[in-house]
């Protein structure tokens, strides 16, 4: 539990993981949508294929990215709810 948690504890791949939930996308794409360099992209997809959290598909010259579980939406929803919660009801830092 605690590899997966360092695995989506890093800003680039949780959006990485929520664009990854609208279906399969490109390393290129992801980087135009995200406004991200490819190599940067890359590096944040080889550290979730190896935390098994996305797979990979290779068409041709292309290789394309999907989310291995669409469970994982539903966790990031679930600690989205609570920091939401948590922060509202914080009195100090």
């Amino acid at each position: 539990m605690a590899f997966l948690a360092k695995s989506l504890a890093d800003e680039n791949r949780l959006r990485i993981i929520l664009w990854l939930g609208n279906g399969q996308k490109s390393v290129s794409r992801l980087a135009a949508e995200l406004n991200l360099s490819q190599p940067l992209v890359s590096h944040h997809l080889r550290e979730l294929k190896r935390s098994l959290l996305v797979k990979v598909e290779r068409r041709g010259p292309f290789i394309y990215y999907e989310m291995n579980d669409n469970g994982i939406l539903d966790i990031l929803k679930a600690l989205d709810d609570l920091a939401t919660k948590l922060l509202a009801a914080r009195t100090t830092f």
